[in-house]
């Protein structure tokens, strides 16, 4: 008899709590596709590919209250209908009649801690992956409709008058770079060539190779280009926060900082300004501070030998929209520059300038360097002379010393420690060396409380069902529904305490374990709650 009672039970409350969750995950769907069509410009067919991805995520917040509305419906239906008294009256105890209850709060439970440790995080990276897989079409669709697309990592908008995606081919291009509403570099091309590329597994590199390419920067100097090249970058979405990380991604960014990307991304920037300001050093020892000295420089097809009255590294610098610039060293007072052929070892000609900048061209291992000489006077050697607006030299290596110093192993203790390295590190490198143990502390907080925060929410969905049912016995001689709204209260306070838990855990005033212990503590309060009102129930 006491089956055949689990069952009905059961029954009706797989039942309401299919119907709760089917109707919770349609209304919340469109909520969750705003972001990747609000930043990629997804289309259709994509928006519908994404929806099999971004369902895990819905269903993390909807089970918990689809089992709250079933536990405090059916009970309370069960209880109204008196069926709950003939139970008693047939001496079965009330504990043994919330099994079927608790066994539905024991399964979602277990789903939530399922989902939350390894479902979710498994289909947002391949969600990001099918954006960015989409990442031909999402640029050419949108140059189709708009007539102008912007990458979605920074400070350039390409517009075009034709778009070919099968020839991966633009027409009429016009290439802007600005930060915020300032416009920095305007170039226009007949036609560009449209190049994409995997890097790693969190983003696409989509280079832009605009040819017969004029420039003209914000202080109105213009230049000649046969290619030029204007790369940006389709980053993560989501992938990239800790509460988007399987659990065995979590142990790994424990141990290896730098395979979390935006550890990654800061620790390249702080390596990037140490090799610029090493090299800085490196030319002005060599120089004397005289220009008389000249630094030596390989090129791809040339060496260059560089000699300047000044080389001073920049201060570390941030576009408005949060993108990390490559470092940049300034050369001035007598700028001199030798090209020679690397084979023939023949001078190939002898630029002379005032004013001229020395930079990577990324913040990634291996980045080249790039020389820019503004309004230089240049001599070949026929002996033919002449000025130009601007002289650009690409693919310049960076030296070995310098690369073998900063080699991937064991770099972050090298990059905590830059004074170890250069004892003259400005202070612009030693912000950036704080901001990296700042934010490594911070990510550490942030994987404990996110530990702690997926289990809390797990575990409380038992004891949140649990009150659920003897709300809906309460309340069986009032409406239905406010059984579930009141039961919704405890399910606040739990989240409730859980952010405040995880606010606490980024507070660098605060230790860790304070936030961690905010969120237990919400817990155990819903627990004890939950023993008090059954003991009510028990009595009456």
């Amino acid at each position: 008899m006491v089956f055949t009672i689990h069952r009905y039970i059961f029954r009706e409350l797989l039942r309401v709590f299919v119907l709760a969750a089917v109707a919770l995950t349609l209304t919340m769907i469109p909520c969750m596709l705003v972001g990747p069509i609000q930043k990629f410009g997804v289309g259709p067919k994509q928006v519908v590919h994404l929806l099999g991805y971004f369902i895990p995520i819905i269903l993390t917040f909807v089970l918990p209250m689809a089992a709250l509305f079933a536990a405090a419906l059916t009970y309370g239906r069960f209880a109204h209908d008196n069926e709950l008294d003939a139970c008693r009256a047939s001496g079965i105890s009330l504990l043994t009649l919330i099994y079927p209850g608790l066994c539905l709060a024991i399964i979602v439970a277990i789903v939530a801690l399922v989902l939350s440790f390894h479902v979710v995080p498994a289909f947002v990276h391949r969600a990001e992956k099918a954006i960015q897989g989409n990442v031909k079409q999402i640029l050419f669709r949108n140059i189709q409709r708009k007539g102008y697309y912007t990458l979605p990592d920074g400070d350039f908008r390409i517009y075009a008058d034709q778009a070919a995606p099968a020839e991966d081919a633009l027409g009429g291009v016009v290439v802007i770079e600005s930060e915020g509403a300032d416009i920095t570099k305007l170039i226009t091309a007949e036609a560009a060539k449209i190049v994409f590329a995997d890097i790693g597994k969190l983003y696409n590199k989509v280079t832009v190779v605009a040819r017969e390419a004029y420039t003209l920067d914000e202080a109105g100097r213009q230049a000649y280009f046969q290619q030029l090249p204007v790369s940006g970058r389709f980053e993560s979405l989501l992938a990239d926060s800790i509460k988007f990380q399987k659990i065995d991604q979590i142990k790994r960014i424990k141990v290896d900082m730098l395979s979390f990307n935006p550890i990654r991304k800061l620790a390249l920037q702080v390596r990037a300004q140490l090799a610029a300001e090493l090299l800085a050093g490196q030319i002005t020892e060599t120089i004397a501070g005289e220009g008389t000295g000249y630094y030596q420089l390989v090129a791809e097809d040339r060496i260059v030998m560089l000699s300047a009255g000044r080389c001073i590294p920049k201060a570390p610098d941030r576009s408005k929209r949060g993108r990390d610039k490559p470092p940049t060293i300034e050369l001035t007072h007598t700028v001199r520059l030798s090209e020679y052929d690397r084979v023939r070892q023949q001078l190939i000609c002898h630029w002379e300038s005032e004013r001229g900048i020395l930079k990577l061209e990324d913040n990634q291992f291996g980045s080249p360097l790039e020389i820019v000489l503004y309004d230089p006077a240049w001599q070949q050697s026929s002996g033919l002379k002449g000025l130009a607006q601007q002289h650009v030299i690409r693919n310049v290596a960076v030296p070995e010393a310098i690369e073998e110093r900063l080699a991937s192993d064991n770099l972050l203790p090298k990059l905590l420690d830059v004074r170890s390295i250069l004892p003259t590190a400005s202070p612009g490198l030693i912000g950036l060396q704080d901001k990296l143990a700042g934010e490594m502390e911070s990510t550490t907080n942030e994987i404990s409380s996110e530990i702690h925060s997926r289990l809390v929410l797990g575990l409380g969905c038992t004891t949140l069902v649990l009150i659920a049912i003897a709300l809906g016995i309460i309340f069986k001689g009032g409406h239905l529904l406010s059984a579930f709204g009141t039961s919704a209260i405890p399910a606040a306070v739990l989240v409730v305490f859980i952010l405040a838990g995880k606010d606490l855990t980024k507070n660098p005033a605060v230790s860790a374990t304070v936030g961690i212990g905010v969120m237990w503590s919400g817990l155990i309060i819903l627990s004890v709650l939950t023993a008090g009102v059954y003991h009510k129930l028990l009595r009456t």
